[in-house]
């Protein structure tokens, strides 16, 4: 032990600490005497530049102002890096936005949405008159600056100083160019920093011609059209190369402002825009009053593209969905162009349209409502009909998909469907008698109490109070439990809204919209599965070729409740439309069940139901929130959801709901002898399985249509033989014609 510690080990141990206490003071001496020491030299160094006096003055600002100015410019920089990543991709070039082409269910064309785009065009073929409108509009010094005008800007500040806002825009075409091929419209200062940053890149990539070029070709023109060539073709019907100066002058018009200057949306604006820009070609001096006084006197008269038919609010979510769904399409399919076949019903949408409006035109100064939404779908949630508001052409706000709207007494359903899953049965006696959650009451529509009665009456009668009770009873006498419970189903059933914890959740107090209303009621005719509502059936490319599919690719139906639960549910929903509040919406012949939805103050007011076939919901309020005259449900509502529904079941085999049975036979269309503007009686329907044959035997008719178009032509004495046998050698007239 004394061999491995040696009795001297503390004395060595202080001399080895006491060393290196030493080394690290000397070693802090000698640096911070070599400070001194280069302080000082660097000191007598820049004394030889010491300026005294008013000399000092301009020495100080330049100095504050390179300081200032570096650190300015590292702030620029770390701004600009997110927008520098884009320049990344070497195909930035070549990136396109989606256009697609929808056909209905049976494969006719129905409409586009995206864009329409042509720069097959070369810029020496464009019109001088429209080369220098553009110009003297966006950017009259386009080929003396580097990117960005300062000049123009100051311009711009300047007049927009005076004006007390925003007159005049100060982007140059490079400027305008960047934030089309790689930002946004928000107006935010990093977005203004970005742009001028990347303006300068382009100008070092780029020629000027080709960034002219590049503007002309992707700039966004109004009713779905990019560059000058393809807003051409679609307000005037001509090629780019041919328009005359009145239309040059109205397309240079709509750079600043396509959708307020398009000319199929707003003529007297267009032209007043036209007018602004042959005034600009005078003030820059590159036409002179007598050149344009022509182009004054004859404006441009664009092609009417008005179309009544077209089903726009359906084709707006269908056109959004498909571009969620091409997200998951695989990192290698660049193909940016499809034809996609939707789960319309052209026959049914038009009904919806005009029950819509028949209804408000009639009945809404009575009942105080300004606006209505609905959505049909079928049983597997394909989405039949849409109608987000009543018209379009005033309000693109779609307010069957995005309006959130309380849905009253609609919501019990889901409460009664909590009740059922956790013991309750349609025969259970509920007490209709006061309740209180904390400080909070409820009150029945009636102001009264009713008593005991079955948990079926209770819905029937919509009784508040008996769904309050419900909830609490879900929660094993814990309410906020039971609401829990409640909204854990509601979401499963497919409503993806918000559904905040408030008492009065049970009574239809929270928030949802019609779309997400009705694939959740779509739960009771499925027995328990949940759907998920969709407008895409089948996606193509643009040459023909299957991407994907809805019943192959799509998402399966979910059991999310009981079968003896929905099928309790229907029997109950269906005593609401025969016995109870909804009585208006029965249908002769065909079973159906739903349930009316009224909100305090009467500011909304809902019919939700379903048959065999179809469901369908139909809210009716005001866009801004003003209650209506005593609307309920079971009104205005209830009345439409009939008109439409009993259109939508003509024609077509009728499924009885499970449990009520019901005739499975076909309805004959009922010819109408009203009105000419109302809808046209319903032709006989299709099964979806006899439309799908049809649709692909289209698909192999056009495969064979192209095959035999790539035929080369018969040889001199097989074209001799086919003469004699008096066949047609020709691929074209073998061709089958397309069918449908």
């Amino acid at each position: 032990m004394r061999e491995l510690f040696p009795h001297d080990w503390k004395p060595r141990l202080q001399r080895y600490l006491l060393d290196l206490d030493a080394r690290i003071d000397s070693a802090v001496f000698r640096t911070g005497a070599w400070t001194r020491e280069y302080y000082e030299r660097f000191s007598t160094f820049m004394d030889r530049f010491h300026v005294g006096g008013w000399r000092r003055i301009p020495i100080e600002l330049l100095s504050e102002g390179a300081t200032l100015g570096t650190g300015g410019l590292v702030l620029l920089l770390a701004l600009a890096m997110p927008a520098f990543r884009d320049t990344s991709d070497d195909d930035w070039l070549k990136k396109s936005e989606l256009a697609v082409t929808f056909l209905d269910r049976y494969g006719n064309e129905i409409g586009s949405r995206g864009i329409r785009h042509n720069d097959s065009v070369p810029l020496e073929q464009f019109p001088d008159h429209l080369i220098k409108a553009v110009l003297a509009t966006e950017d009259r010094r386009f080929y003396d600056h580097f990117g960005i005008d300062l000049s123009g800007l100051g311009r711009a500040l300047s007049a927009n100083a005076r004006a007390g806002g925003v007159v005049q825009g100060g982007s140059s075409i490079t400027q305008q160019l960047a934030k089309n091929l790689f930002l946004n419209n928000e107006r935010t200062l990093e977005r203004k920093i970005n742009e001028a940053f990347l303006a300068l890149w382009l100008e070092t990539r780029l020629s000027k011609n080709e960034i002219l070029k590049l503007y002309l070709d992707r700039a966004y023109m109004g009713g779905g059209t990019f560059g000058v060539d393809a807003a051409a073709q679609y307000y005037f019907g001509k090629s780019a190369r041919d328009v005359n100066l009145a239309e040059a002058a109205m397309l240079a018009g709509l750079f600043k402002a396509p959708t307020r200057f398009a000319p199929h949306v707003n003529l007297p604006a267009a032209r007043a825009r036209a007018n602004v820009v042959l005034d600009n070609l005078v003030d820059a001096g590159f036409m002179t009053e007598g050149q344009v006084f022509g182009a004054r006197r004859n404006p441009a008269t664009p092609i009417d593209r008005r179309d009544d038919h077209a089903p726009n609010y359906y084709l707006d979510y269908a056109f959004d969905e498909m571009k969620k769904l091409v997200d998951t399409f695989p990192k290698s399919m660049s193909e940016r162009v499809f034809v996609v076949r939707t789960a319309i019903d052209v026959g049914l949408q038009r009904t919806a349209e005009s029950a819509i409006e028949n209804s408000l035109r009639q009945y809404g100064h009575e009942y105080h409502a300004s606006q209505a939404s609905t959505v049909v779908i079928d049983v597997d949630g394909g989405v039949r009909a849409m109608v987000g508001g009543r018209d379009y052409g005033q309000s693109q706000f779609n307010r069957a998909t995005d309006a959130l709207r309380q849905p009253g007494s609609s919501f019990k359903p889901y409460v009664y469907s909590a009740a059922l899953t956790h013991g309750m049965k349609p025969t259970s006696i509920v007490v209709d008698g006061p309740v209180c959650i904390g400080n909070w009451c409820p009150h029945n529509y009636s102001g009264g109490y009713a008593g005991s009665m079955p948990l079926t009456q209770a819905l029937i009668r919509s009784i508040n109070t008996v769904a309050v009770k419900l909830s609490i009873f879900i929660g094993d006498g814990n309410p906020k439990r039971g609401r829990a419970e409640i909204v854990k189903l509601a979401k499963a059933m497919g409503l993806r809204t918000p559904l905040p914890d408030t008492p009065s959740l049970p009574i239809g107090a929270d928030e949802v919209t019609v779309f997400d209303h009705v694939g959740a009621y779509a739960t009771f005719p499925n027995l328990g599965k949940a759907v998920t509502p969709h407008a895409v059936l089948e996606v193509r490319t643009g040459a023909g070729n299957p991407v994907w599919r809805w019943d192959r690719d799509g998402k399966k139906p979910r059991q999310v409740m009981r079968p003896d639960v929905a099928q309790n549910m229907i029997f109950m929903m269906n005593k609401v439309v025969e016995e109870g509040t909804g009585k208006r919406a029965q249908l002769d012949g065909i079973k159906a069940a739903g349930k009316t939805g009224t909100t305090n103050a009467y500011r909304d007011a809902w019919f939700m139901g379903y048959t065999g076939n179809f469901v369908c919901g139909v809210w009716f309020g005001n866009d801004d929130y003003q209650p209506t005259n005593r609307m309920t449900g079971g009104s205005l509502p209830a009345m439409t959801w009939h008109e439409i529904m009993a259109y939508a079941h003509e024609g077509i085999e009728i499924k009885p709901l499970p449990g009520l049975g019901g005739s499975t036979k076909p309805r004959e269309p009922v010819v109408s002898e009203a009105s000419p503007n109302e809808a046209a009686p319903r032709p006989v329907q299709l099964s979806r399985r006899a439309a799908d044959v049809l649709v692909g035997l289209e698909r192999r008719m056009e495969s064979a249509s192209r095959a035999l178009a790539t035929v080369p032509p018969a040889g001199p004495e097989r074209g001799a033989a086919s003469e004699r046998d008096g066949t047609v050698a020709s691929a074209d007239r073998s061709a089958p014609p397309r069918g449908k």
